[in-house]
């Protein structure tokens, strides 16, 4: 980054993987990308749970141990989304969660720099001077235990016993009676790790800064994806790169699966809860000219409404309308409210982790009533900069002589404020030369608790299984999606509940026209659903959001 002050670090000199997500749409993948790069507490992500699902972590052996936010995260989310038999994972509508995993990676490669830094300054003045570094540690161990306890004055003692461990390093070392070599190593057990503190110190704030550079970035709107080149194997041996490139493409093709999953009261994952729904349902009747009705399928009618869709950006008036929505036939598959994990169709019928078209067809002739999936038609809008994905869902259906057409509309708001705070500098407000004057005095990005968890973790980070037993791991929530499972409620933000209420008239309209348009080519009496049409229009001008999938028993 031209101009930091922080360490030139390039994420890579040799290859990039592309962003594949759409320009304009980068505020909600850049805001969960810059979780990778945070150094606050675990504890603000748990409290960021939303109603979709609920984030936990599972407390370690060691307080000294624990993760900060930022390595926490970034581990949780490249082991569930790389590692070997992971769970399926549900899509991430609105954001491009690709360039969320790069940038974990990226993350985890700049820690790792650090960490070898830092391991070799704990292994200068930790195995040296063992004794002495165990006493420090089992002192910042302790602080760290009574500072959390909930009696404020039981937390002050952590500080007053380093306060005294400190007094005692420096009158044993200048009293100390021994003499010789001997004498030395002794005063040196409690002094050298106070030296190995400040280079690790020095170390630890250069790479804060850097982490802070690139979560800025990030927020502002820096559009470069994190380069990674372990992604790119440099020779037929290396297995380890070819497992990570095998990783990301599995990722891309689970992204654009036409397979979507309705979790009952939660609505369809990824897409957000129903909350709103307007059917029009009328007995299939020729014309009163006479004939019988001419054969046609429900498909006829998605695909009708399917290409009147497409006109939906365009308008009579020089207004700025409606942007390009997004068309697909998904293919919905029930689960329980509380399910743990997804099951992703196989067979000839998929092809990669998509339905293919001639399935897709068939679902929606043929399985319409019991078991089985079921056929939607959807038209999607991703807007404010990727915070907003508005969902209308067609459905429609023939049972007996009766026709139904449903149209549903989904939601999913933006996410949770936590994921779009910037960093600040640390400081404290002193006094000025006059009694009346205050100026704020900078402190450093990493404080001396940090640096110590720092330099105690680092050794141990070329073993993460080990890590995670001592001070603990992020568990995600299940079934998991980077954007549903954080995502906060539009409702509270005004343009956002307008733009989603606004969407509902017209596409509604165009799917009654385009259908309408069927029947009378297929010698149907219209009468019947262009009155019912026309009441589901009136009734569509108020549209109020509402518990669509609650329902009263």
């Amino acid at each position: 980054m031209a101009g930091s002050e922080g360490p030139e670090f390039d994420f890579t000199p040799r290859a990039q993987v592309p962003l594949s997500g759409a320009q304009g749409q980068t505020a909600a993948t850049h805001a969960l990308a810059s979780m990778a790069y945070r150094d606050s507490s675990v504890d603000k992500l748990i409290d960021a749970n939303s109603d979709w699902a609920k984030s936990d972590f599972k407390k370690g052996r060691l307080s000294l141990f624990e993760p900060n936010l930022g390595e926490a995260f970034a581990r949780a989310v490249t082991q569930r989304m790389l590692a070997d038999g992971r769970k399926p994972l549900i899509q991430s509508f609105g954001m491009e969660p690709q360039a969320v995993l790069e940038h974990c990676l990226a993350a985890n490669r700049y820690r790792k720099e650090r960490d070898t830094r830092l391991t070799v300054v704990t292994g200068v003045f930790g195995l040296l001077f063992l004794p002495g570094v165990l006493v420090w540690l089992g002192a910042f161990q302790l602080r760290r235990t009574l500072a959390g306890a909930s009696d404020k004055r039981v937390g002050a003692v952590g500080y007053v016993l380093l306060g005294i461990l400190g007094l005692a390093a420096i009158y044993l070392f200048l009293t100390a009676p021994l003499g010789g070599l001997l004498g030395v190593y002794l005063r040196g057990l409690l002094i050298a790790p106070i030296i190995g503190w400040f280079w690790a110190s020095r170390i630890c704030e250069k790479y804060a800064k850097g982490l802070h550079e690139h979560w800025t970035a990030l927020l502002a709107g820096g559009g470069l994806g994190a380069k990674i080149p372990e992604a790119v194997p440099s020779n037929p041996g290396e297995a380890s790169a070819e497992r990570l490139r095998l990783g990301l493409a599995k990722l891309s093709a689970e992204q654009h699966s036409n397979v979507v999953f309705y979790a009952g009261p939660k609505g369809i994952l990824g897409m957000g809860t129903r909350w709103g729904a307007w059917h029009l349902a009328e007995d299939l009747k020729p014309k009163e000219s006479g004939g019988e009705i001419h054969p046609f399928r429900s498909w006829d009618v998605v695909k009708a409404v399917h290409d009147q869709l497409r006109m939906l950006e365009r308008t009579p008036l020089h207004t700025g309308g409606f942007p390009a929505p997004a068309i697909k036939h998904w293919i919905v598959a029930p689960i329980g409210e509380g399910a743990g994990e997804v099951a992703r169709p196989g067979g000839t019928v998929v092809d990669g982790y998509s339905v293919r078209d001639f399935e897709v067809q068939r679902i929606c002739n043929e399985q319409q009533f019991g078991a089985g999936n079921r056929h939607y038609l959807g038209v999607q809008f991703t807007l404010w900069d990727g915070q907003l994905v508005i969902t209308m869902m067609i459905s429609v259906t023939v049972l007996h002589e009766t026709l139904r057409i449903e149209v549903t509309g989904h939601a999913l708001g933006p996410v949770h404020p936590l994921f779009t705070s910037k960093p600040g500098r640390p400081s404290k407000t002193v006094s000025g030369m006059k009694f009346w004057e205050t100026r704020e005095k900078p402190l450093p990005l990493v404080p001396s608790r940090e640096v110590v968890r720092l330099a105690a973790r680092a050794p141990f980070t070329w073993y993460p299984p080990l890590l995670d037993d001592l001070g603990g791991k992020l568990k995600l929530p299940e079934p998991f999606g980077l954007r549903h499972v954080w995502a906060d409620k539009m409702w509270r933000h005004r343009f956002m509940a307008d733009d989603v209420l606004r969407a509902a008239p017209p596409v509604l309209r165009v799917v009654h026209a385009a259908a309408l348009r069927v029947l009378e080519e297929n010698n149907v009496d219209t009468t019947s659903f262009a009155g019912r049409s026309l009441a589901l229009s009136g009734m569509v001008q108020s549209a109020e959001p509402r518990q669509a999938d609650v329902y009263n028993a």
